[in-house]
């Protein structure tokens, strides 16, 4: 089995894992570690091994079980008992008395994903653990992902569990709104890793396909789990149909490459496919919300055989729909791309001024870059190279600021 394969295979396993440690032990932050360690054993046990354990899920709780033991020796006296009863037990045994969830452990990952977006966490905290304990990433892998070291986010690793431990944090489901908002901030949480991996937010590569493979492996998973929430099958589908143009976002040198510019030839269409199928059956439902206007955006650019054949004045119509359900500043600076594209780029840019008076968007390099395109559209080059240029020294991604000053360059 390839190391990839054996990748897929415990990430697939290691939520499972963890909540039938959690639910026996009860000791979140313990469990977790338990089975990081177990991860990084099967990491180096299984590739190249003809055959993976015939039961790796049990595998893998057989040896979090005896790491989680390790570390109850080293507890004070008042939980010897306890590791005295979990070393008195044979593995089989213990194997089974844990696995309380059916063996697909789908039902599991829920719980496990509400409490990792626990609302005592920060947002950064919340991707962090979700990443470490259901997407099953080491926190080395997490690191590199996000250009920090490896210390720095294990000490937030860390910090998180101890906050989940402080407030009582358990693998019951909440009830009622609380369940709502708790879901609501699970989708939030694979919607920021989406994100970051598609255009990373810092460093000199444009995208961390790590990141974004994972957002939709775990969305995929919510999808299944809850099949009938529209808001998750907008979510998964915005991820499938974003995701299908990776491939064309950057050249031949790693520049960045615009939307309008791009090779659609190099469009994954399986993924445009199955995401237009989905939000199209979703929309049908009648319970739109703003990940579904979203996907549907995608799907218009998507569906478009050219830019040029974009159909501008239907994705001006979702983004005004997407506008009600709550001001979103990149969705205020898209929507004024869509009013330019529709009724001329003087209408986009009286609506750029328009936000510029948000602070949060005044700050961001999006709207320089958004102003100095649709200047250039207007014909006025020299405001607008001064704008890419403005742009560019707010960014701190490494190739959107390459692009953003070759734009400047090439208007003088």
């Amino acid at each position: 089995m390839s190391p990839r394969e054996v990748e897929d295979l415990l990430r697939e396993y290691a939520p499972q894992v963890l909540v039938a440690l959690v639910r026996r032990h009860g000791d979140f932050d313990a469990c977790e570690d338990a089975v990081q360690e177990a991860l990084i054993a099967a990491a180096r046990q299984w590739p190249g091994r003809e055959t993976v354990p015939d039961d790796p899920r049990a595998w893998l709780l057989t040896v979090a079980r005896r790491r989680y033991v390790d570390h109850v020796r080293g507890e004070a006296a008042r939980r010897r008992r306890e590791d005295a009863v979990a070393l008195a037990t044979p593995d089989s045994e213990r194997v089974a008395r844990a696995a309380d969830a059916p063996a697909t452990g789908w039902d599991d990952s829920l719980p496990l994903l509400f409490l990792c977006c626990h609302p005592d966490l920060s947002p950064a905290s919340r991707i962090a653990l979700t990443l470490r304990a259901v997407g099953g990433l080491t926190t080395a892998q997490i690191a590199a992902a996000f250009l920090v070291p490896e210390a720095t986010m294990a000490q937030r690793v860390s910090r998180a569990k101890q906050t989940i431990r402080s407030a009582g944090g358990s693998l019951a489901l909440p009830e009622g709104e609380e369940r709502t908002a708790r879901l609501a901030e699970v989708r939030h949480v694979l919607y920021l890793i989406f994100n970051e991996g598609y255009t990373a937010s810092a460093g000199d590569e444009l995208t961390v396909p790590e990141l974004s493979t994972e957002a939709i492996r775990l969305a995929r998973l919510l999808h299944r789990l809850l099949p009938e929430d529209t808001e998750t099958a907008g979510l998964l589908a915005l991820m499938l149909l974003t995701d299908a143009r990776r491939p064309a976002r950057t050249g031949p040198d790693g520049e960045l490459v615009p939307l309008a510019e791009q090779d659609r030839g190099r469009w994954d269409g399986g993924l445009v496919a199955e995401g237009v199928e989905l939000i199209g059956r979703t929309l049908r439902r009648g319970r739109v919300g703003p990940y579904q206007l979203q996907a549907a955006i995608a799907a218009v650019h998507d569906e478009a055989e050219t830019a040029g054949a974009t159909d501008w004045p239907q994705i001006l119509a979702l983004y005004e729909l997407l506008e009600r359900t709550g001001p979103n500043p990149v969705g205020t600076l898209n929507r004024a791309v869509a009013v330019a594209m529709v009724h001329g780029p003087a209408a986009g840019l009286a609506l750029l001024d328009e936000s510029a008076k948000d602070g949060r968007t005044a700050r961001h390099h999006r709207l320089h870059a958004a102003r100095a395109h649709l200047l250039e559209l207007l014909g006025d080059e020299e405001a607008a190279a001064e704008a890419y240029r403005e742009a560019a020294r707010r960014t701190t991604s490494g190739p959107e600021r390459r692009h953003l000053t070759e734009r400047a360059r090439r208007l003088g």
